[in-house]
């Protein structure tokens, strides 16, 4: 920093000698202040300026310099010029208008900096004036390593630098300004190419350098000196003046026991705590925004979740005990809820009240019922204080079955849903419990329950561990996973994806994510996997007030990420039935190694508000070499922390003045008032304490406000949102209600598109709602969303012919063939109304979306995961029935169940014992048994059961002959009960087999596995295209050399590692490698090459970055791959089964998903004189 300051004396004293400045930016030098620099990139991958921004803004932000990332030409306007020093281009556009050119001019020539690099030169070829400012024009390239010589080192832009060598594109340039400066030129033969230089330009000075075609430039930390120095030089007095004056502070560091997941040479040091006002010294704010604290230890700590209450008062959840200090006996935590006031007004708490005390690890706070819902696994409690007194005095458990194995994973962000009920996310921890007499179990994503605790219901699947949850205005549902998927889309419940349209993807969640990285600011990011990209991503909450800019309304969710130490934003946009996410970059992001965002969201005046967790060590699991996990199932490390924790309030600077609003139950004037407010926190607690009163005298007022046919200025008219939801919370829409009906049937047709669709949704499921929907036109709606919720509609009505036929001419439409949610909705109501659709489909024209439509009607098949089997399970009346099983022999001789389904009287069995694979049918009580010819296999085989029309049975394994037996006929009623058992029976009297009562699979049962269901019908062409669809076998293997063997291998729960560093065979072996995950997220296998792991482990991390990844299993194209599994989610299984190399050699075993192979890594060593012992 002293060199900078020197250096910065330099140019002030320079500047004075030659300009006066011109308009600066409105801080007191005296303050000091960081510099502010617009970075305006495009949305090209060639010079792809989203990608290489980062690699420039974290070193200039260590410095002292803001880089803030555009791509939108339109951000060259002179207001928002205005608030910034210099202007950084790096883009391919080629046009410029006028009023574009006019503001940058006047920026430019006013006295600020303009600083182009590399493909700048190119930019706005219809402006003169730029060309001539930049000083050159790009002409020609060419590509090569060189080095650009110094031509004038004694130039402060030049003080300290020295030349460096890259590989870059050799520009040549036309149109030279004759007035540059030169700094550099690139010397190729006897020519030499200005490279580097600065001029003024009017009262601003320009600073251009050709380097900078990608990242082997944007890299260098000699790019980087070069652009920090150019960019000094550049801005003006004022900016200087305001920058040398700016303490930034300097954290003190210690040796200490600091986890090294990335292996850095030195090892990471641990950084001492700073107080809030010098740690937000180094936290980068947008321009136009200010960081205020509200609240900050010791009146607070630890804060892991936020919520606020009818009168603006912040409630914080303290958990002290987090994440480890699992306390048994009820009431002994050091957890509480605290109530947080500012009383004065002065915007800082000075008020604090503990409501709640004795808790132990809670996760979770929302408002019901007059008190607050509290998530603290195994159960949600609910406490309430009936005195006034702000001191709970009521506590009870409302429901139970959360799962605690692992602190991290278990239920959080709760929610107060517009639909009046409570919503929340869950994490691999799971739900194990009883829901209305009927055991249920689910873990990984999205739930619902009534605000008393009861008729909780799954309705959402994640891929990994879930902290966050956010609604949209018109009660869109979005999701952040902590692994690789900050956001995502909740399409539509689980009801709606029983069964997928062929060749769809089935999913309730999208993903979202349009990039891989984050653009962090901390110098010492710590991470075990997902490197540099989100792998703590929690909260998904949306802008939903009107105080901050129209860009941000209802469009930017905010996901903390609190080991990037950063706040991200997320900018949705909708795209069909769904939504695309671009890359909004952060509203906050640290330097500070404490700064820990856990929780962002709206609070009652507009701003947002930031719990920060402040803690040096985040990472929750795998557990580092060398420590031990606790009961919370977290790393013991005395470095964690539970006495710091702050509150912070991101403001608009020109935000409209916020006044106050307390509301009360007992005012349903009030309560009214407040549904029209322009922020969602005050509409949706209005609702909630007007349905809770259940104030049904505000019916004639709701229903007014539900007539107002206004939209605002992003098209929406939430308030009529909320009075819809608020009628149906007063049981005005059950049909007790004419007026109300028909008010909800006209909203159909409200010019708010967000109306349309809530109002479909709660049509009453009922004959009239058909009317309804073909009154409305709904299925043709111009808004997807509002058809999404139309064909939802009407797949929840009683079968019909004529709604068959509606989605039938749905289908034809090309906008929705196109649409991938609704190709799953309309196949999801054809398998409703099938016998319509089918009657339509013979008489009129035909899609590819009908054609895909009808094999999933005849096809249905359904994954045979052990550890997940089937949500819904099928329906195999009249239906041909194909079990295709991957099995191989555990540590136990092969026996039990593999697959069942169904009870004694009316059911299935595909089960193993004394060596012979049975398939079993039971029709009326009356047993049909066949059984393989051959003793099983000590290897992994595939098995085929099928039960076909006519009741024809076959068994087969491998490619032997079938043996073959005759049921009475298929199934002619449901099962009872109808659940698929995998790997076991029922344990009562009623189970399938006669075989014992606990009869589970001893053996493995692939993730492969699947059964399909054909249904039979009398049109012989539609079994054709069913019998066109063999069962996949994997590849076939040979028989290898010798005796097979078989390796078991598998993860170490919570540690990323395998069991095994090494494992021995002999060339040419057949090989099967049992690869189990007991593991919290997913893992794969792979078999690489001799000396071949950084380069398998680099192309792994470069794929993570692509948005087809998951896709790809992680897994690179590479011929230095040789062998590998698909993913494994957790509780998974399969069988690598493969011929070992017959080049003797030490063959890495590793998994790339995201980051993990540094650590999840072996040998296969392959003998080079193979002895007589078996391999091991």
């Amino acid at each position: 920093m002293k060199k900078l300051l020197l250096l910065l004396a330099c140019f002030i004293f320079i500047n004075s000698c030659t300009r006066k400045s011109g308009t600066a930016v409105q801080v007191k030098s005296s303050e000091g202040r960081r510099i502010e620099i617009l970075f305006l990139g495009h949305d090209s991958k060639h010079h792809y300026s989203e990608k290489f921004f980062p690699m420039l803004a974290h070193p200039l932000f260590q410095k002292g310099i803001n880089l803030t990332y555009t791509s939108d030409l339109n951000a060259l306007n002179a207001e928002n010029l205005a608030k910034y020093d210099g202007l950084m281009i790096y883009a391919n556009h080629n046009v410029i208008s006028p009023a574009q050119e006019t503001a940058m001019k006047d920026f430019v020539e006013g006295g600020k900096a303009l600083i182009p690099l590399h493909a700048a030169s190119f930019c706005f070829q219809n402006s003169d004036w730029y060309i001539k400012a930049v000083g050159a024009q790009f002409s020609t390239h060419k590509y090569g390593t060189f080095t650009a010589p110094i031509t004038q080192p004694n130039h402060p832009v030049m003080a300290g630098l020295k030349e460096f060598e890259t590989w870059d594109e050799t520009y040549v340039h036309a149109k030279i300004n004759p007035d540059i400066n030169i700094l550099q030129e690139r010397v190729e033969g006897t020519h030499r190419e200005p490279w580097t230089w600065v001029r003024t330009q009017g009262k601003g000075r320009v600073f251009y350098t050709a380097y900078g075609h990608d990242e082997r430039t944007w890299k260098q930390k000699s790019f980087h000196d070069l652009v920090l120095n150019g960019v000094l030089w550049a801005v003006n007095d004022d900016a200087k003046a305001a920058y040398a004056s700016l303490k930034l502070p300097t954290p003190e560091f210690k040796d200490a026991d600091v986890p090294n997941y990335e292996k850095r040479d030195p090892a990471p040091k641990f950084q001492l705590p700073l107080s809030p006002a010098e740690s937000a010294k180094l936290i980068q704010v947008p321009v136009d925004f200010d960081l205020q604290l509200f609240a900050s230890e010791p009146d607070i700590v630890k804060p892991i979740a936020m919520a606020w209450d009818e009168k603006g008062r912040l409630w914080i959840i303290e958990t002290e005990d987090y994440p480890n200090e699992i306390r048994t006996e009820d009431g002994t935590g050091k957890d509480r809820i605290k109530i947080c006031e500012d009383t004065n007004g002065d915007g800082k708490a000075d008020k604090f009240t503990v409501f709640a005390d004795g808790l132990n690890i809670p996760t979770s706070i929302t408002f019901a019922n007059g008190g607050v819902i509290v998530a603290q696994a195994p159960h949600f409690i609910f406490l309430k204080d009936t005195n006034g007194d702000d001191k709970a005095d009521i506590r009870e458990n409302i429901i139970s079955g959360w799962g605690k194995s692992d602190t991290h994973a278990g239920p959080s962000n709760l929610k107060y849903g517009l639909d009046n009920k409570i919503w929340g996310v869950l994490g691999y921890a799971g739900y194990r419990g009883t829901v209305n007499d009927k055991p249920v179990n689910f873990s990984q994503g999205i739930y619902t329950l009534d605000v008393d605790g009861k008729n909780l219901e799954y309705i959402g699947r994640t891929s990994n561990n879930t902290w966050g949850l956010g609604f949209s205005e018109d009660f869109e549902v979005f999701i952040s996973t902590a692994n690789g998927n900050y956001s995502g889309h909740f399409a539509m419940p689980l009801e709606y994806v029983k069964r997928s349209v062929a060749d769809g993807s089935g999913n309730t969640v999208y993903k979202l994510d349009s990039h891989y990285d984050m653009n962090y600011m901390t110098p010492a990011l710590r991470q075990v996997d997902f490197h540099g990209g989100f792998t703590a991503a929690a909260g998904h909450n949306l802008y939903t007030a009107r105080n901050f800019p129209k860009q941000y309304w209802n469009a930017t969710a905010f996901v903390c990420e609190p080991t990037g130490r950063l706040l991200y934003q997320a900018m949705l946009k909708p795209n069909g039935a769904g939504y695309k996410e671009k890359n909004g970059f952060n509203l906050l992001a640290s330097s500070d190694e404490w700064f820990s965002p856990v929780h962002a969201e709206v609070g009652p005046d507009g701003a947002v508000w930031v719990a920060d967790w402040y803690s040096f060590i985040i990472q929750h699991n795998p557990t580092p070499r060398g420590f031990e996990n606790g009961k919370g199932n977290a790393y013991i490390n005395p470095l964690r922390d539970n006495k710091h924790g702050r509150i912070y309030r991101v403001v608009y600077k020109n935000a409209k003045p916020y006044q106050p609003v307390k509301l009360d139950k007992n005012d349903p004037a009030g309560l009214l008032a407040a549904l029209k407010n322009d922020n969602m926190f005050w509409r949706t607690t209005a609702q909630r304490l007007i349905v809770e009163a259940q104030h049904k005298t505000l019916v004639p007022e709701l229903i007014k406000l539900v007539n107002d046919q206004s939209v605002d200025e992003i098209g929406l008219n939430s308030p009529a949102v909320h009075a819809l939801w608020t009628l149906q919370g007063l049981g005005a829409l059950d049909g007790s209600n004419e007026e109300a009906y028909h008010t909800l049937v006209r909203a159909v047709r409200h010019p708010a598109a967000g109306v349309r669709k809530n109002a479909v949704k709660l049509l009453p499921r009922n004959d009239k709602t058909l009317s309804a929907l073909k009154w409305t036109n709904s299925l043709n709606d111009p808004d997807l969303k509002v058809r999404l919720a139309a064909i939802q509609a009407l797949t929840d009505l009683p079968a019909s012919e004529e709604i068959g036929k509606l989605l039938y001419l749905a289908g034809q439409d090309s906008e929705n063939a196109a649409d991938e949610y609704l190709q799953q909705a309309i196949f999801s109501g054809v398998i409703k109304h099938e016998a319509g659709f089918k009657n339509a489909a013979a008489k009129l024209k035909d899609s590819t979306l009908t054609a895909r439509i009808e094999r999933g009607l005849i096809q249905e098949t359904y994954v045979l995961n052990l550890w997940s089997p089937p949500i819904f399970p099928p329906d195999i009346t009249n239906k041909e029935i194909t079990i295709k099983a991957i099995i191989t022999k555990a540590d136990e001789a092969l026996s039990g169940v593999v697959a069942s389904q169904g009870n004694k009287e009316n059911g299935y069995s595909l089960y193993m014992n004394e060596g012979k694979l049975h398939w079993l049918i039971k029709q009326d009580g009356k047993a049909y048994d066949i059984h393989s010819n051959q003793t099983l296999p000590t290897e992994r085989f595939n098995a085929v059961a099928t039960l076909s029309e006519g009741g024809e049975m076959t068994l087969a394994i491998e490619d032997e002959t079938p043996v073959k037996g005759k049921a009475a006929s298929l199934f002619t009623k449901p099962f009872n009960p109808d659940d698929i058992r995998l790997g076991r029976d029922l344990r009562d009297e009623n189970r399938v087999g006669d075989y014992p009562e606990n009869f589970r699979l001893r053996g493995w049962l692939d993730v492969k596995s699947t059964m399909q269901l054909n249904q039979v019908s009398k049109d012989k062409s539609e079994k054709k295209v069913a019998a066109a669809a063999p069962v996949s076998k994997p590849e076939a293997i040979g028989k290898g050399k010798g005796t097979p063997v078989t390796i078991n291998l598998k993860v170490i729960e919570h540690e990323m590692k395998f069991d095994k560093k090494t494992f021995t065979v002999k060339p040419g072996q057949k090989v099967s490698i049992r690869f189990t995950n007991p593991d919290f997220m997913q893992h794969n296998l792979l078999i690489a090459a001799p000396g071949s792991l950084e380069k398998v482990g680099a192309a792994a991390d470069l794929l993570a970055r692509e948005s087809n990844a998951i896709e790809l299993n992680y897994i690179p194209k590479m011929p230095e791959v040789l062998h590998s599994t698909e993913l494994i989610s957790p509780e998974g299984s399969t069988t690598l089964v493969f011929i070992a190399p017959d080049k003797p050699g030490d063959y890495p075993f590793l998994c790339t998903v995201p980051g993990h192979w540094r650590i999840m890594n072996g040998i296969m060593k392959v003998e080079s004189n193979p002895s007589n012992k078996e391999a091991k």
